[in-house]
C-alpha cells in the first residue's frame, strides 16, 4: 500500500544525498523494508509514524553505505561539505553524509526535539505540518526548531561549537 510513496521517498533521499552513489531507489527501499520490518510484527502507530521509521532506515543504509565508500578510498580523507547547507532542504546534494550523520547526531543527544524535526522533515520527507502532528507540537514549535536544528547542525558541521 505505500510502496509508491516509499519510492518517492528514497528518490528524494537519493536526490540530496547520494548521487554518485550506486544503490538504485528500489534496492533503498527494499533494504528499508527489510530494516523496518526485520522478521517481527511491525507496531507502527500511523502512516507518519512508519515513514519517519522508514526515513530513520534510509538514512542509516546511506550512512553505511558511504561508511563503506570511505573506508574503501586509500586516501581516507574527508571530503569539503556543500557550501548550501543550512538550506538542507534545496536540491543540491550533500557530499559528506558521514559528517551529517555524527552532527545529526550530536544534535539529537543534546536537543532530541529538534534532532526529530530535521529528521522527520529531510529524510522523512513530511511537511512541517507533518512533522508538527507527527511529534505532537505546534506549527510555530515544528518551525523554530527546524531553524534551530539547521544552525546547529551547520554550525557543527563547519567545526564551531553548537
Amino acid at each position: 500500500m505505500v510502496y509508491d510513496d516509499l519510492l518517492d521517498l528514497a528518490r528524494a533521499r537519493r536526490a540530496k544525498l547520494a548521487r554518485r552513489d550506486s544503490l538504485r531507489t528500489t534496492e533503498l527501499v527494499n533494504e528499508a523494508w527489510l530494516r523496518l520490518y526485520g522478521g517481527d510484527e511491525p507496531q507502527w502507530e500511523n502512516r507518519r509514524h512508519f515513514f519517519g521509521a522508514a526515513a530513520n532506515a534510509m538514512r542509516n543504509i546511506l550512512v553505511d553505505r558511504a561508511r563503506r565508500r570511505s573506508a574503501a578510498k586509500r586516501s581516507g580523507q574527508r571530503q569539503e561539505l556543500a557550501e548550501d547547507l543550512p538550506e538542507l532542504v534545496t536540491e543540491e546534494p550533500l557530499t559528506d553524509v558521514l559528517a551529517l550523520h555524527l552532527a545529526l547526531e550530536d544534535l539529537e543527544r543534546q536537543h532530541e526535539r529538534p534532532a526529530r524535526v530535521v529528521i522527520l522533515r529531510f529524510f522523512g520527507g513530511l511537511a512541517m505540518e507533518e512533522v508538527a502532528t507527527s511529534l505532537g507540537i505546534s506549527l510555530a514549535t515544528a518551525e523554530r526548531d527546524w531553524r534551530f536544528g539547521r544552525a546547529w547542525l551547520q554550525n557543527a558541521m563547519e567545526g564551531g561549537q553548537p
